[in-house]
């Protein structure tokens, strides 16, 4: 299994603001960690990995039957946003108390994403701020990763749901590989595949309502085998693979319990 960064700055950042790839392999030791397979888990990891997708599920309660509509997403997104915002705040530290421990976390993000709003490098939607951001060069970077051998062999890829990586899924679904994307903050399921051979128009499914409308619902018991993980980032450090996402526990998290 191969993991794959896509993001608009490294770490330390440059100060052009230019395309950045990260491709690493895990060790045996991560991967074997890291296993995308549904089959094999402990009890412990299980009730572990049901438990964080029913607390996040809750956030949805406003969603029926497990869909929601554009507008109910579009709001609650919105609310994880600001949310996010008065963590980043309270780490910062305030009234001289002193800045959290992970205050140098939201201070590389925030650097991140002011500079691809002040260099005019971020894309819609806009801001940037407290999201995977879209930035111009993200189709450049998704042809980039459709030329590794990971992603040329592998039959089964987990793309996370956000703007930046919508070519990636395309891609993806292009090459008749089978697609696990997350639920948009878990909120009505776990992950959901696609298959080419059951969508009509390619570029309709690569958007939340696509996924929504042409996705299957996957449970923790099905067996499936991901040969490929592409996350999208606000940081990455290129030497060791280590990244920075926006700041919300979710799909990320969950995927490296099981």
């Amino acid at each position: 299994m191969a993991m794959v960064s896509l993001l608009a700055g490294r770490l330390p950042l440059q100060s052009s603001g230019k395309l950045a790839l990260s491709a690493f392999t895990p060790s045996p030791a991560m991967a074997d960690a890291c296993s995308c397979k549904f089959t094999g888990l402990s009890m412990k990891r299980r009730s572990l990995v049901s438990s964080c997708v029913q607390a996040s599920t809750q956030e949805g309660s406003a969603a029926v039957a497990g869909v929601e509509s554009e507008e109910q997403r579009l709001e609650l997104d919105a609310e994880a946003r600001s949310a996010m915002a008065a963590v980043a705040e309270a780490q910062a530290g305030r009234d001289g108390q002193g800045a959290a421990p992970g205050a140098w976390k939201w201070a590389i993000r925030k650097r991140v994403w002011d500079l691809l709003e002040s260099e005019n490098l971020a894309q819609l939607p806009r801001p940037v701020h407290h999201r995977i951001p879209n930035f111009v060069g993200a189709g450049a970077a998704a042809m980039k990763l459709a030329s590794l051998p990971a992603f040329e062999t592998a039959r089964c890829v987990k793309v996370n749901p956000d703007t930046p990586q919508k070519q990636v899924r395309f891609l993806t679904l292009n090459g008749n590989k089978i697609l696990m994307t997350p639920q948009p903050r878990l909120r009505t399921g776990f992950f959901s595949i696609l298959e080419s051979s059951s969508i009509p128009y390619l570029p309709d499914a690569c958007t939340s309502a696509g996924v929504a409308k042409f996705g299957k619902p996957i449970s923790l018991d099905d067996k499936l085998k991901v040969d490929l993980i592409v996350i999208g980032s606000v940081a990455v450090d290129p030497k060791t693979g280590a990244r920075l996402g926006k700041g919300e526990v979710g799909a990320y998290s969950i995927v490296f319990l099981w």
